[in-house]
């Protein structure tokens, strides 16, 4: 939700401005992100069902971060200069997951 939410206030704030490219290249990013955290989540469901190796589950983390990154890497590199707008989707998307994290641990820590 938060992520759509950005999604959209960045392609309104940056298309009037003549930044389309950026707009829609931070939504990929943030799209990346989402796909990111999208394979974290069956990995983890089929990490507690199948209980696979640490060896076999850290390989699966790291091919996933690899995908991740060639994705980001290529777009950054076919349509350079606007696609670099790719990194700053994946940094906001992480922003967004730790602060989503971090306010229930808050609400948690000050009732205490």
């Amino acid at each position: 939700m938060a992520t759509a939410v950005v999604a959209a206030v960045a392609i309104a704030v940056l298309v009037p401005m003549g930044l389309g490219g950026y707009a829609l290249f931070g939504c990929v990013g943030l799209a990346l992100g989402l796909l990111n955290n999208y394979l974290t989540m069956r990995a983890v469901l089929k990490f507690a069902q199948t209980q696979p190796s640490r060896a076999q589950f850290s390989g699966a983390v790291l091919g996933r971060l690899a995908l991740i990154t060639v994705l980001a890497l290529a777009c950054a590199l076919l349509f350079q200069p606007t696609a670099i707008a790719v990194f700053g989707g994946l940094i906001v998307f992480q922003f967004l997951g730790i602060a989503s994290s971090l306010l229930p641990l808050i609400k948690e820590i000050r009732q205490k």
